[in-house]
């Protein structure tokens, strides 16, 4: 027995059979205990045994799959054939299938699993007892039954298969039966028959019934069996039995036939006359679930329904009818009925969604993570229809707009079953959609037809596949300054379309240690906090970045701006760029003219730093324009009268309460070109006698004269301008000094005018010019004709020359007519006609004045008015009133034509130029010189005399000796008239070209 029982756990069969329609077909012996090995995937197929994951879907609680290897095992619930559900109501001799199916996942290249089908044999073991349907058997037999004569048995049963169910029967009877009955098996259909043979003769009144004893035998090893009483009666005689008309019949009935629908009729006929000829027909043998669902007429024989008949249940009903006649020993006999049940269009299709491969199933729902490949299979889907043929072909679909669709699973053709993977057709979005309805809606093609729906809720679950988003992403914030440390500034906040830990956020200051120091912000809520008080006047604006990182893996990250622009509070006073300011202005610059400009800052911003400026004490004399800080005169300078100014500056900003400082202002007065050289010596009308043999280099005169202005203004040039054709005469340009250049010969004597301009050094320059007389020699007789010749001089333009003694020039005419009249009559007559003519023509001129080489006798000149005489103007301090300041052509307009000034950082303010001779000590204006802002220009000039008028024929020369001209016209008139007499030229003595 035990050997028996070590040989069948040795018994499981693990035969690798060829797929049948692509499947995989294992054998096993039902029962084996837990954890036996039933197949090998990996080995027995070729498949991976790494890098892959196994996962039964169909098979269990039977099966449970290795997920790396793939094997098969039985589990704690053993496979017990007879309960199998698809194997109870097998057609004995048919094979017994438990089906499995394990999906395959490439755990590194493809998440979308494989499908693998398969179907395990489950083999018989003899574990079930023949059973007799009663534990007491009865037959009746006639008593007349000849030797021979057979009867059925009650059949047992064996819920084994055919090889372990019912293979034998034997009877065993008591000595009084022995030779009366004995037992006959016959092969019937597969199965094994047994019948009652009559060995002797019975008489019934001797006994009536015997007792014997039945048993049945399996055909497994080892063998089973069970035993019933079989009890046999003898009955009164009847001499035919029933004949059916067919030994077998078969029909169909529909399932879902009402009850009462007639299904079949059988037939038999008995010969005998009376009780022995009346049949009654009765279901013989019939097991559940035969009685159950169908009936039998015992008159006619018509099979009627009794029950529902359910074709995907019961499919087929095979039992035997027994026709019996009513005589006192009645007669019977039977038939074999199949009555096969036909499918209608009943059963709607069933619409099965399971989890598959990675993808599990929690109450109809599927969590599938977005970052999944397109293809990747959420549920396998298994649509059937317990129909068959037509009302079993199913057509199945996804219903609705959604990203999934149908693949078939497997390769398998059958029609009543299918399988398919519910797959993704485009990738998935958490952010987008966060979970679906899946609806399979499944129809089969009966008439009419059928249809079912399933659906499963498909929840995308998050991965970390957004980063975090600030908006904005530049956060700007106003902050006042001098605030307490740990303020809140601003929150900071970013989102992120991930869900969990993979959207929450974790703040972070991205900057140096500096920024680190200044400001802090809450890791958790994006509150930035000032760590210190901040100072707009040590920085204004601070920008740095903030990132938020979420939890998630790998981390993301989201980056903004933070800009912070400090607010301005009244913290700082005015101040004046310099302790002390000192400007240095030309004189003569017209009122409201600019005379320096300040720099005052305030480190403040805003109205805290809108600076208003005044002047104190406030004289009158300066204003100060704001916005600028120029400093305007209210007054015109003049530096001969006041050279210095110095007053304060208060300054004042708009703050609440304002701040103030004040810086005291120097204004220094700058000498100006203003006044021209006055010739203090000689008079114009003063005359130097020279011996006309003095030596050259001798002094002849010397010209003075001073300047009111200073400096270069004031540093005089002495040069001749004209009445020096002989070059006799020079001058030293810094002393004035004349003194004779070269030895004079006779025509030189007479009375020369040397036209002497003096000049100051100024920018523009300006000028005065002197008349020099020197009259050539040895004595003077007659004193009244130099000062004649000196008179008429005032009044000879000065451009004609006055040189030399026009009495040379007639003694030679004299002795050239001399000679001429010694040469001949013709040569006086023709000097005398010229002579004539020559005096005609000087006759022709007496309007002329006097011109150089002519000689006038005191008889030629006549006293004339004279002009009007003005006498110079002093002014306060005593000095000489400043004459008129014509311009010359070839002199410069002036220095500067006006004071420029840069205004610093002013915009709309006056432009100013100051002076190139503008002393130090401002270096305040040196700021504005390098100003990048540039102001519009305010050019102011000193207040410019009239021009002058040039000379004709008469001039007047100041009775001073200052003539007033400016640089570069040679006829300049006088400012003031000086002589007292009028001349007027009776004869001409010389004439121009006399003067060489």
């Amino acid at each position: 027995m035990e050997l028996n029982s070590r040989v069948l756990l040795l018994l499981v069969v693990l035969l690798h059979c060829g797929p049948a329609k692509g499947s995989i077909l294992y054998r096993v012996q039902e029962e084996q205990p837990p954890n036996t090995l039933i197949g090998s995937l990996a080995a027995d197929h070729g498949l991976p045994d790494s890098g892959h994951l196994y996962k039964l879907e169909v098979g269990a609680p039977y099966l449970r799959v290795d997920g790396k290897t793939g094997d098969i095992f039985t589990t704690e619930i053993p496979i017990d054939r007879e309960t199998l559900r698809d194997c109870r109501s097998l057609v004995k001799g048919k094979p017994c299938y438990l089906e499995f199916e394990v999906s395959v996942t490439d755990l590194l290249q493809n998440p979308s699993p494989r499908l693998i089908e398969g179907r395990i044999e489950v083999q018989d073991i003899n574990d079930n007892t023949p059973q007799f349907p009663l534990s007491v058997l009865t037959i009746s037999v006639p008593e007349n039954t000849i030797m021979g004569a057979l009867f059925s048995i009650p059949l047992a049963t064996d819920r084994d298969s055919e090889r372990n169910g019912v293979a034998d029967y034997a009877l065993t009877a008591g000595p009084d039966a022995a030779t009366l009955f004995g037992l006959q098996v016959a092969d019937d259909r597969g199965g094994k028959l047994p019948q009652l043979i009559v060995l002797g003769n019975l008489d019934r009144e001797l006994k009536d019934s015997y007792d014997l004893t039945i048993k049945a035998v399996d055909g497994g090893n080892p063998q089973r069996y069970s035993q019933a009483l079989l009890r046999v009666v003898v009955t009164d005689a009847n001499d035919n039995s029933p004949k059916f008309e067919h030994p077998s019949y078969e029909a169909e009935v529909s399932e879902n036939s009402p009850v009462g629908h007639s299904v079949l009729q059988v037939k038999a006929d008995d010969s005998d006359m009376g009780p022995n000829g009346e049949i009654e027909y009765s279901l013989h043998q019939a097991v559940d679930p035969v009685p159950k669902l169908l009936r039998i007429d015992r008159t006619t024989g018509i099979i009627y329904v009794k029950g529902p008949l359910d074709r995907e249940e019961i499919n087929s009903l095979s039992f035997y009818v027994v026709a019996r006649d009513k005589g006192p020993q009645p007669k019977s006999s039977k038939t074999f009925v199949t009555i096969e049940v036909t499918d209608q269009n009943d059963n709607a299709p069933a619409v099965e969604i399971r989890g598959i491969g990675l993808v599990t199933h929690s109450e109809g729902i599927a969590n599938i993570s977005e970052d999944m490949p397109v293809g990747t299979a959420v549920a396998l889907v298994q649509v059937s229809d317990k129909d068959e043929g037509e009302n079993a072909v199913v057509t199945c679909v996804v219903a609705g707009d959604v990203p999934f669709q149908l693949r078939p699973a497997s390769d398998s053709t059958s029609d009543n079953k299918r399988k398919y993977f519910l797959q993704t057709t485009t990738p998935l979005d958490y952010e987008r959609v966060k979970e679906y309805r899946v609806e399979i809606v499944a129809v089969d093609s009966g008439n009419p037809a059928l249809s079912s729906t399933n659906s499963l809720k498909v929840q995308v679950t998050d991965v970390n596949d957004n980063s975090p988003v600030f908006s904005p992403t530049i956060f700007e914030v106003d902050f006042a300054e001098e605030n307490q440390p740990g303020e809140t500034i601003l929150d900071v906040t970013a989102t992120d379309a991930d869900s969990g830990t993979n959207a929450e956020l974790f703040y972070n200051i991205v900057g140096d240690s500096y920024i680190k120091g200044l400001f802090e912000i809450d890791p958790n809520t994006g509150e930035v906090k000032a760590r210190t008080p901040l100072d707009r006047e040590h920085k204004e604006r601070y920008e740095f970045r903030v990132t938020a990182a979420d939890k998630g893996s790998p981390v993301h990250k989201g980056t903004a701006t933070v800009v912070i622009k400090v607010l301005d509070c009244n913290d700082n006073d005015p101040k004046f760029m310099l302790s002390g300011y000192s400007f240095s202005v030309l004189e003569n610059m017209p009122p409201l003219s600019p005379v320096g400009m300040v720099t005052v800052l305030d480190m403040d911003k805003g109205e805290n730093a809108h600076v208003h400026l005044s002047v104190e004490p406030d004289g009158g004399k300066f204003v100060v324009q704001n916005g600028t800080g120029t400093i305007l005169s209210s007054i015109s300078f003049d530096r001969e009268k006041e050279s210095s100014y110095t007053f304060r500056l208060k300054a004042v900003d708009g703050g609440e309460p304002p701040r103030s400082s004040y810086v005291g202002v120097t204004i220094n007065v700058l000498d100006e070109n203003d006044n021209d050289p006055v010739v203090t010596k000689p008079s114009n009308s003063s005359f130097r006698q020279l011996s006309p043999v003095a030596s050259p280099d001798s002094h002849v005169d010397v010209v003075e004269a001073e300047d009111l202005d200073s400096g270069p203004n004031a540093d005089l040039v002495f040069s001749i301008a004209g009445g020096n054709p002989y070059q006799l005469f020079r001058i030293s340009p810094s002393s004035g000094e004349i003194t004779l250049a070269k030895e004079m010969t006779r025509k030189h004597g007479g009375l020369h005018r040397l036209v002497v301009r003096v000049s100051d050094r100024g920018k523009p320059p300006r000028h005065a010019t002197a008349l020099v007389h020197i009259y050539v020699n040895e004595t003077i007789s007659n004193v009244s004709l130099v000062e004649a010749l000196v008179g008429h001089s005032l009044y000879t333009p000065l451009d004609r020359d006055i040189a030399g003694d026009p009495e040379s020039s007639f003694a030679a005419q004299r002795s050239n007519i001399l000679f001429g009249s010694l040469a001949g009559v013709a040569g006086v007559v023709i000097l005398i006609l010229a002579v004539v003519f020559i005096r005609h023509r000087i006759q022709r001129e007496t309007k002329s004045g006097y011109q150089a080489g002519k000689k006038e006798t005191k008889d030629l000149y006549a006293p004339k008015q004279a002009p009007k005489n003005a006498k110079g103007k002093r002014g306060k301090k005593g000095k000489l009133h400043k004459s008129p300041k014509p311009l010359g052509e070839e002199e410069e307009v002036s220095l500067q034509k006006s004071l420029k000034f840069n205004l610093d950082g002013v915009s709309d303010s006056p432009r100013i130029h100051l002076p190139l001779t503008y002393s130090p000590g401002s270096p305040d204006i040196g700021r504005h010189y390098r100003s990048n802002s540039p102001l519009p220009s305010i050019q102011l000039q000193a207040q410019s005399p009239s021009g002058s008028q040039k000379h004709q024929a008469v001039q007047d020369l100041p009775a001073t000796n200052t003539f007033v001209g400016t640089g570069g016209d040679d006829n300049s008139t006088g400012s003031d008239q000086y002589s007292d007499y009028s001349y007027k030229t009776s004869q001409s003595k010389y004439n121009n070209k006399q003067v060489r």
